[in-house]
């Protein structure tokens, strides 16, 4: 009944538990399981053949699952990470991904229709119309090129149709107030050209309570327009066109404080007493005169947070060409060209309580032109060829501001006078006192950042010239041995400059303002200029033998490659010297703040064994990968403990483990698929690792700690799915379907560094849909559930801003998934 309104979910590979396979012994029908085809390689293959790492997931299985965007992906695909948080977005795989800076390029390069989407902000971007999503795993550096070095996620948009067909649908969550509208229309508009048209809507009303703003968030409002063309030139040539544009804005954060712990401060009036009571005047006798909203004493996980608003507003505009000749011989000729361009502006209330401590402003732009010339030999020859030359150039200007414009920081430098000794070499009225009552006196260190910004402007232009070449030579009917290599010339200018000014943009003089905010907000200012390029040969080598005819074992060694850059997000200047002096203070009262600001490339050296096997006479298969591979000069970014991150390169990483996928059509109606990870993951050689709250640095220079021999963030030991689908009719005329994901992981650190207070648990998270309608299909009704166990997960952690330097206080923020939600779905086709 392939009719069926549910059809057998696309899915592959979807990892197959044990405890599957002792079923085999049952009597089976004669189902079959539908072929996956994949482009990961280029052409068009079954996924069975090709000798990689990959999952796909069809468009209809993310339409069913509620998959849309990016961060919903990582439930379906182990060792997938993709978080999003304050200010940016991480993708991981097989435990190494890039981290929050905004000069960055993602160490899992996203491509939509061939287009690379490099930056983190797109990864926030909503699916639209997809045919489906292959992720593949492991260093990518020949085909996919571009910086691709721990897996690449290729997006491919559903192609315009030569007979006319339309979908509406509807989707509507009470508990979130959560509404889905999806429109696509596709047909012919003559004998040559077929268009395209497909649309999302999305809004979304938050599952946290802000508190002080009280307001549910985060809330979403998303658009997305898309037109694409398919004009049959000849019966030789064919162009493909697509004209892209969306909105995805949101206001508020999906993060709260999770952990407060009592101050261990010198100054009496902190010590003992946490964040929350520290700013709430009404849990002690007040020193200093500071209105905040009583919402700051919520410091625990309820998904209620204390904020004074967030938001980002987001804009994304592209243009695909893809032209492609087939000869007379067979060969295929294709050229891509793309124009992309995004923007962003984003407010962040990063001390992440209802105190105005402070807040940023940030703002992004950013244009890319590329242009690939590919070439692909036949299929079946002796020889098969994939090659081709690849150009980019694109140009990136990132903006942000540290806003300090209450007097919340003042009071409570001025009160406690944090800055010992003050910053004019005022004597600390509160070295000797042990009550209120014996305060002779009040600092006033913190009238020199009364309402101050600290503008930063980062600039970052790259070219990118790279020829690729990947040649399989079939020995024999089961064995093929396959060769590739890309070479890449990389050329990057950047530029960094920091200034503190009032609030109407005009530069301050250099004296107290700079020593406070060192002392406060580890900020220095700087003007940084830098030139740089590099030249990577990654070389790929594949051997392949079908040891029978539904079985197929493989070994791959390459070498990947990720450009250095600039780092756009660090406070401080990389010299070890002083801060500015100020000319007033009667003791120096200087500190040393080390940044960074140009970083240098990656490198992986990976090895992969794996073998892909039919099972059960065709309505089964089991798929099995082993890998290792070692990072040198692994790029990080480590938070400075106060309002800035910083770029580092730890020094040698191994990653390794297994990756487990199969499925399995138990009858006509039934479906089993399944996924298992194991991971192990292991810093070598990193001891220039931030510290954690609380640590003593074990580094020569006093700052950092080694982190050798410690795991990394989002690794789990064990992770995978379980996925079961049954479809039946239940008339002549009507069908029912019901499927039920089983997404389960070890334990994992969310934190980058990897405290041990914020770990996540294990757990079991169910997601399930329930589906009823015509055998044809023209429409299909459905329940939609989500977290159906309702497990509180924790998917990036971080230190509180300001907690620590400014408090003494031990804290945590940490961003969470949705609890449990149940959506109704309407579907109809045209």
């Amino acid at each position: 009944m392939k009719s069926l309104i549910f059809r057998r979910p696309v899915f592959a590979p979807v990892y197959l538990a044990p405890t599957v396979l002792l079923l085999s012994g049952q009597a089976l029908s004669a189902a079959k399981l539908e072929e996956v085809v994949v482009t990961a390689q280029h052409r068009e293959q079954s996924l069975m053949d090709v000798p990689v790492s990959v999952s796909a997931i069809g468009g209809e299985k993310m339409m069913e699952a509620g998959i849309n965007r990016m961060e919903d992906l990582q439930a379906y695909v182990p060792n997938l990470t993709v978080t999003e948080s304050g200010i940016s977005t991480d993708i991981y795989v097989r435990g190494i991904g890039t981290g929050m800076n905004q000069g960055f390029e993602q160490s899992v390069g996203m491509y939509v229709d061939g287009i690379y989407y490099g930056r983190a902000q797109l990864a926030r971007a909503p699916f639209l119309d997809l045919a489906r999503v292959e992720v593949l795993r492991g260093p990518q550096n020949i085909l996919h090129g571009k910086n691709s070095i721990a897996g690449a996620v290729n997006l491919i948009t559903a192609a315009p149709t030569q007979q006319f067909e339309g979908l509406i649908s509807g989707l509507y969550e009470p508990k979130f107030d959560e509404k889905v509208f999806d429109l696509m229309l596709s047909g012919p508009v003559s004998d040559s050209v077929s268009l395209r048209f497909a649309a999302r809507l999305r809004e979304y009303g938050g599952f946290m309570k802000n508190l002080t703003l009280d307001r549910d968030e985060p809330q979403y409002d998303q658009a997305t327009y898309r037109l694409k063309g398919l004009w049959d030139i000849d019966e030789d040539t064919q162009l493909t066109l697509k004209l892209e544009k969306g909105r995805f804005d949101s206001v508020g954060r999906q993060a709260e404080i999770v952990n407060d712990e009592p101050s261990t401060s010198s100054t009496f009036i902190l010590t003992g007493r946490t964040q929350a009571e520290i700013l709430d005047r009404t849990s002690f006798p007040p020193f200093v005169d500071v209105d905040v909203d009583e919402s700051v004493t919520n410091n625990f996980q309820d998904f209620k947070r204390s904020s004074n608003g967030d938001y980002s507003n987001n804009d994304t505009l592209n243009l695909t060409a893809n032209l492609t000749w087939v000869d007379d011989k067979g060969n295929t000729f294709t050229s891509i060209t793309g124009f992309m361009h995004y923007t962003y502006d984003d407010l962040c209330d990063c001390d992440a309580t209802a105190a105005e401590l402070f807040k940023f402003e940030l703002a992004e732009d950013y244009d890319q032109y590329s242009q690939e010339l590919r070439w692909i030999s036949p299929s079946g020859e002796r020889f098969e060829h994939i090659g081709g030359v690849y150009f980019q150039h694109n140009k990136l200007l990132f903006k942000d501001k540290l806003i300090q414009d209450s007097d919340t920081v003042v009071e409570l430098i001025n009160g406690a006078d944090l800055i010992e000794g003050g910053a004019r070499g005022d004597i600390d009225p509160l070295g000797s006192a042990t009550s209120v009552e014996e305060i002779a006196g009040i600092g006033d260190a913190g009238n020199a950042i009364a309402d101050i910004e600290g503008p930063r402007v980062f600039k970052n232009s790259t070219y990118i010239a790279s020829a690729f070449l990947q040649s399989t030579y079939n020995m024999t009917d089961s064995w093929r041995f396959t060769l590739g290599g890309r070479y890449t010339y990389e050329s990057k200018e950047g530029s960094r400059v920091l200034d503190i000014t009032d609030l109407e943009g005009n530069s301050l003089p250099i004296g107290e303002v700079d020593t406070v905010a060192a002392n406060v907000f580890a900020v220095e200012r700087h003007n940084l200029k830098g030139k740089r390029s590099e030249q990577h040969f990654s070389p790929l080598l594949n051997i392949q033998w079908d040891y029978s005819a539904e079985g197929m074992a493989y070994f791959t060694a390459t070498r990947g490659f990720k450009a250095g850059g600039f780092d756009a997000r660090s406070n401080a200047t990389p010299d070890d010297e002083l801060t500015p002096r100020n000319p007033g203070a009667l003791t120096p009262n200087r500190t040393v703040l080390v940044g960074t600001f140009e970083y240098d490339e990656e490198e992986a050296n990976s090895y992969e064994l794996g073998i892909k096997t039919g099972l059960l006479d065709g309505s089964a298969e089991l798929n099995l990968a082993a890998f290792y591979t070692e990072y040198s000069n692994l790029q990080i970014s480590i938070f400075d403990g106060t309002i800035g991150f910083k770029v580092g390169n730890a020094k040698e990483a191994v990653t390794m483990g297994l990756e487990l996928d199969g499925r399995w059509q138990v009858t006509e109606y039934f479906t089993i698929g399944g996924a298992l990870a194991l991971l192990d993951f292991e810093f070598t050689d990193f001891e220039n690792g931030q510290c954690r709250q609380d640590q003593v640095s074990d580094s020569p220079n006093g700052r950092d700690c080694d982190y050798t021999g410690w795991s990394n963030q989002y690794v789990a030991d064990w992770s995978g799915t379980l996925i079961f689908g049954y479809t039946r009719p239940i008339s002549p005329t009507m069908g029912i379907g019901l499927s039920l994901d089983m997404v389960f992981t070890d334990d994992y650190n969310p934190s980058s560094n990897l405290d041990p207070r914020v770990e996540q648990d294990g757990f079991i998270k169910y997601n399930g849909r329930i589906g009823f309608g015509p055998i044809d299909r023209q429409w299909e009704l459905s329940l939609v559930g989500k977290n159906l166990t309702d497990e509180t997960i924790t998917v990036y952690a971080a230190d509180t801003p300001l907690s620590k330097t400014l408090f003494g206080v031990t804290s945590h923020t940490a961003f969470l998934e949705p609890p449990r939600s149940i959506a109704m779905q309407f579907n109809y086709r045209l």
